[in-house]
This record gives structure tokens, sequence and C-alpha cells, in this order.
């Protein structure tokens, strides 16, 4: 009885030991590097641990393999230039109607091809639904092509594209993640009933195609030209603005900090506190749900659909479920990254980085665990980071003792891939001495 209960200690203090850790390195790096660097991969952090948070629902709730969050959060980022930006002056005038035919003529189609499919059978199925997928398709080009020309013909160096309604960021938030939500539906219902391999597989290619939509389509986001000024969250200040301040220069004066620095750091801490409102809400809804009896009836779908099934529970309808509400917080973290940043960069989207870097900050932190999905996301984009940092003095130690030569040129070369090298470690690490993460699932 003692072991048992000494053992639940020990599970009672695993929690507050390691987000003990991660906050003694944050400050280390804060008194080291400076509280600017700090601050900057405390706030990718947490934005990672909500994309963590999105992809644990899936595959620590439901068992289901997204390998595809990286077009998720492509869409989220999306949001931020729909909603946020100012519209291009004339640009709708221009080529508005013509877009709105096009969409309206691709949506026509693809309802006549189902409706087709369902009623014909045979031969004259295959044909009627090719015939009107074809017509609709050149009918949709017809249109599309000329409102695409003119738009792009705006300002082409500064605009060439439609803008945005210019509401507040803030709003762009959840409509990022309707945008996700509503791809993850369109993708659940046509992936979700393959199995799990063709199922990771399947999503990995719609991320590819979502990714490379945006890359190509300069009249919605300027494609590869990127979005730059995208406005920032209130109550989040600028940094001209605080240096303009004479309060503020003042104040900083008072307290020995350079105004230029200081005005860099109260914006950090800004975005600090609205993202950790934000995962603290997410975080109290996602354990709310998990205690409930909707999340024991995902736990007992994943440990076994068969003995689910027969108990009359619909397993295609909770996956396309789980699915659609974790791609709506990865598409959250999306647009939030994007205000972050204050520009949209469809070509910085890569799978390394936003879609098996967060897988491995679910199995790190613990799959199926949300307080694991936190810890893991701000602790492996930590070491992320810093691997960067170190490696090239790491890979310069390990090849001093090697005389100069074409082998000690190739280590020193290779300390780019450190971050992959100390992610694969840390993975097998993990797997061997704790395969249920950091922080398991109770």
């Amino acid at each position: 009885m003692s072991n048992t209960r000494q053992a639940a200690e020990t599970s009672r203090l695993r929690a507050p030991l390691f987000f003990a850790i991660m906050t003694a390195l944050i400050v280390l790096e804060g008194v080291t590097s400076g509280w600017n660097s700090a601050l900057g991969i405390l706030n990718m952090g947490l934005i990672s641990a909500i994309m963590a948070l999105g992809v644990n629902m899936q595959w620590g709730y439901a068992g289901l393999f997204n390998a595809g969050a990286m077009g998720f959060v492509a869409l989220g980022g999306l949001a931020p230039v729909l909603i946020s930006m100012p519209p291009t002056q004339g640009a709708f005038k221009a080529g508005g109607f013509g877009l709105i035919v096009a969409f309206i003529i691709a949506a026509i189609a693809v309802l006549a091809a189902v409706w087709l499919y369902k009623r014909l059978h045979g031969l004259a199925r295959g044909l009627a639904v090719a015939a009107v997928l074809i017509v609709g398709f050149f009918a949709y080009r017809f249109f599309l092509d000329p409102a695409v020309s003119a738009i792009e013909a705006i300002n082409p160096s500064a605009a060439g594209n439609l803008g945005g309604l210019g509401l507040p960021t803030l709003i762009s938030w959840p409509v990022g993640a309707i945008l996700a939500a509503g791809a993850a539906w369109l993708v659940g219902k046509t992936a979700l009933g393959l199995r799990s391999d063709y199922l990771a597989i399947a999503t990995l290619g719609i991320a590819e195609i979502l990714v490379a939509v945006l890359k190509n389509e300069q009249w919605l986001d300027r494609g590869v030209l990127n979005v730059n000024g995208i406005p920032r969250p209130w109550p989040v200040p600028y940094e001209i603005n605080l240096q303009n301040s004479q309060a503020f220069v003042a104040q900083m004066q008072a307290w020995g900090i350079d105004p230029t620095l200081g005005s860099t750091i109260t914006v950090k801490l800004a975005f600090l506190v609205l993202f950790v409102v934000v995962i603290l809400v997410l975080l109290w809804l996602t354990e709310m749900s998990l205690r409930s009896p909707w999340g024991r009836m995902m736990r007992a779908i994943r440990d076994n659909e068969i003995s689910a099934a027969a108990m009359g529970k619909n397993i295609t309808r909770r996956h396309l479920q789980i699915f659609v509400l974790g791609s709506a917080v990865i598409g959250l973290a999306g647009a939030m990254m994007i205000s972050l940043d204050g520009q949209m960069t469809p070509s910085s989207y890569n799978p390394l980085r936003y879609t098996f870097l967060i897988l491995v900050m679910v199995i790190v932190g613990g799959s199926g665990s949300n307080w694991g999905a936190i810890l893991g996301g701000v602790l492996i984009w930590y070491v992320w980071v810093k691997a960067g940092d170190w490696g090239p003095d790491i890979m310069g130690l390990l090849a001093s003792p090697f005389p100069d030569g074409p082998f000690k040129a190739h280590m020193i070369a290779s300390a780019a891939h450190m971050r992959m090298l100390v992610m694969g470690v840390i993975l097998l690490g993990v797997l061997r001495f704790s395969p249920r993460g950091l922080l398991p699932e109770k």
C-alpha cells in the first residue's frame, strides 16, 4: 500500500516538476541571451502548444493520425489576411463579380455530379458525371481567369489581391478556426473511412494541395509575394508608438532600460498575455470535455472500435466530429501565429515544422494528455530553437580533434542538421524510457 501511495505522490509531482524545469529554462534564456529572446521563444512555444492541443485531440482522444496539420495551420493563417487587412481599392469592382459567378458554377457542377452519381448506374453514371464536371470546369475557368487577371493587375507591386475587410484582428482568430474546421469537414467526409496509414497519406497530400493553392493564388493572398503589415490584435501596441510616447520613454529610462529594447519586450509581453488567456480557455474546455461522458466515449472508440460500435456508437460520425474540432484548434493557432509575425508567407509552410514537429511535441508531452501537449509544445520548441543556436558550436567541438580536411569540413557543414538529430535523439529517448510521454494520460 505504501508503494501505491508513493507512486501516486510521484505522479502528482510530475507536472509541477516538469513545468518548473521549463520555467527555469526560459528564465535562464532571459538571463543569458536576453528577455527579448526568451519571450520570443515562449510566445512561439505557446502557439506550438495550441497546435499540439489540436493534434492531441485527434490522435490522443480518437487515435486519428493526421499528417496534414500544416494545411490547417496555413488555412488559419489566411484568416488575418481576409479579415484584418484593408480592402484593395478597385479590386472587387474589377473582378469580384467574376469570382462569385465562377465559384457558384463550381458549386453547382459538384452538386450536380453528386446528384447524378447517386441516381445513375453503370456506364451512364460515369459518362454523365464526367460530362458535368468537364463542362463545369471550363465554365468555371471562363469566368475565373478574367476576374483573376483584373484583380492581380491592380497595384501589383504592393497589392495585386482582393485584400481584406479591415476588421479587428482578434475577429480573425475564430475565423481561422472556422476555415480550418470547414476544410476538415470536407477532408473528413472523404478520408476518414480510410485505414490509419492511408488516412495519414491522404491528409499529408491534402495539406500540400492547400499550401500549393495559397502559394499560387495571388488574387487571394499575393501568393509567394507575401502579405506584409498585418494589423496586430488589440491591445498589443506598436514599438514605434511606444518609442514616441514621452511617458513610456521616461519610465524606461527610470528603470534603466533602453526604450527601444523596452518597447520590443512590452509588445512581446502583450502578446504573451493574449496567448496565455487563449491557452487557459482551451485547456479548461479540453479538460472538461475529456472528463465528460463524451470524452470517455472517444477514448473507448480509440481503444476498441469494434466494442464501441457494438454498443451503438457511430464511429465514423464521432471521428469526423473530433477531426473537425482538432483542426479548428490548429487553425486558431495558425491565425495567432500570423498575427504575431505580422506577415503571411505561404512558402514558409513545410511539413517538418508544422506537422512532424507538432507530432513530436504530442509524443514527448504524452498522447492523450492536454497538460502534456502544452509541456511538449513549449519544451520541444525551446529545444528546436536552441539546437539551431548550439549546433555549430557542438559540431565544431566534435570536429576539433580531427585534422583539417574534407571530413572535418563535412562535419562542420552538417551543423545545420543538428536540429533533426536532436529531435530524433529526444524522440528515441522518450519512447525508450517513458513511452507514454513526460506527462502521460491518466
